[in-house]
């Protein structure tokens, strides 16, 4: 029997096997990392860039860290925008001896006005760099980060973005579960779309952009999430994004729901307003190309209208289980045990990487609550679509400073992903 909703209804499950099979195949390649000869030689100069706004809690170990990194000191030199800051954040990052420069502006709030302003002020200086390395203030820095990104931009790779740790997972549940999700989209995403030649995303820290590319292009990204649009911008010239899985940063994830909540709808509204602006772009040059990476792309800026799709269906599947209203083909497309199968996978993609990663025992509890996390994006989702035009900047306040020592040196309690022992420079 055909309905009258079927016209709705049918591409919509259409639209949900392909992302349905899409996800879950590429998740298979994020499994393994390939083997790869490393240019160990260090040639690459770098300015590495901190923004900072009212970060006093948390600057000082972060400039504390990069002066200690396994890298010839002078071939990288350490800048902190203190930008908008009515604390101590200038003073501390410079007794710490970064350079600092400070910035004030009413009009233009938020990280990517900071750096274009503070991309033009490197330009013109006297002293040149062959790339920029951008961290948030709340980081920590792998000790080899940028030895990672020297043997990458050695082999030709010019918009780099690097893992997305976390440097708190064991603080509360919020931190753990916030912990898990970068880490599962480190490898299912990220690692799986390197492995396959496709692009990444930027992900607002630990990344690594060519002045070159920057010169020539200008940076001109200053949404809400900047990242994201300068990865559109970028691959719009033919310039993709790569992965450098053993450069990691080291994240302050958010202590408490309501400050995960602020965060990501400012995430979710930033790619709602990226999606409007560069989705047809990029498919017109995805369709004129034939190029499979810039359509690609596409399914990253669709996503969270996936997600409006899929609860969508998932409500109405509820109706129909009394009223009928519309020809359910899921089951017609794939069988069930496919589907059993898919839904079993989003649950052991999780536990794999965990043990890829020797994750603590607290991490393997704070799974139970991973799914709580994961569905509380729909609302999230929803906030962030109604909001989509409000570019003003929610900022995450910082209040618990931690220094490279207590999550780059292993102690006898839980070793948390990733640990290790500074070998090059003595702390």
């Amino acid at each position: 029997m055909v309905h009258f909703f079927d016209l709705i209804m049918l591409p919509l499950q259409f639209l949900i096997v392909f992302f349905t099979l899409y996800y879950f195949t590429i998740s298979f390649f994020g499994m393994f990392k390939k083997q790869e000869e490393k240019i160990k030689t260090p040639k690459t100069t770098f300015a590495v860039i901190v923004a900072a706004h009212n970060e006093e809690t948390v600057i000082g170990q972060l400039v504390e860290n990069l002066h200690v990194l396994n890298y010839p000191n002078e071939l990288y030199d350490i800048f902190v925008i203190a930008d908008n800051c009515k604390d101590n954040t200038a003073k501390i990052a410079s007794r710490a001896g970064a350079l600092v420069h400070e910035r004030f502006n009413d009009q233009e709030k938020g990280k990517g006005f900071a750096m274009e302003w503070m991309f033009d002020r490197l330009f013109k200086m006297e002293k040149k760099y062959d790339a920029v390395v951008v961290f948030d203030a709340d980081n920590l820095v792998h000790p080899d980060f940028l030895k990672e990104m020297n043997n990458r931009y050695l082999k030709g790779e010019r918009v780099i973005q690097g893992y997305l740790d976390s440097k708190n997972p064991n603080d509360t549940w919020i931190a753990g579960v916030f912990s898990i999700s970068f880490w599962v989209v480190n490898h299912v995403w990220h690692l799986a779309k390197y492995n396959l030649g496709l692009t990444s995303v930027l992900g607002g820290t630990g990344m690594c952009i060519s002045t070159e590319v920057l010169r020539e292009h200008g940076w001109g990204a200053t949404c809400l999430t900047e990242d994201m649009e300068f990865t559109m911008k970028a691959l719009l010239k033919g310039i993709p994004t790569t992965w450098a899985h053993d450069a990691i940063v080291y994240d302050e994830k958010p202590l408490t729901f309501i400050q995960s909540w602020k965060q990501r709808k400012r995430w979710a509204q930033g790619h709602f307003d990226v999606a409007g602006r560069y989705f047809f772009k990029i498919l017109k040059a995805g369709l004129l190309k034939r190029d499979i990476v810039l359509l690609d792309a596409l399914v990253h800026l669709f996503q969270p209208y996936f997600l409006f799709i899929s609860t969508t269906f998932v409500l109405c599947s509820y109706i129909y289980n009394f009223i009928p209203f519309y020809t359910n083909v899921l089951y017609q497309i794939l069988p069930w045990e496919v589907w059993t199968i898919i839904a079993v996978g989003q649950y052991i993609f999780p536990m794999i990487i965990l043990a890829k990663i020797h994750a603590s025992l607290r991490s393997w509890l704070y799974l139970a609550l991973y799914p709580l996390f994961i569905y509380s994006w729909i609302p999230i989702t929803v906030l962030g679509f109604i909001h989509r035009h409000d570019h003003e900047w929610s900022h995450t306040e910082h209040t618990r400073g931690i220094s490279y020592q207590d999550v780059l040196i292993p102690s006898s309690s839980e070793i948390g992903p990733k640990q290790v022992v500074f070998s090059k420079k003595e702390v």
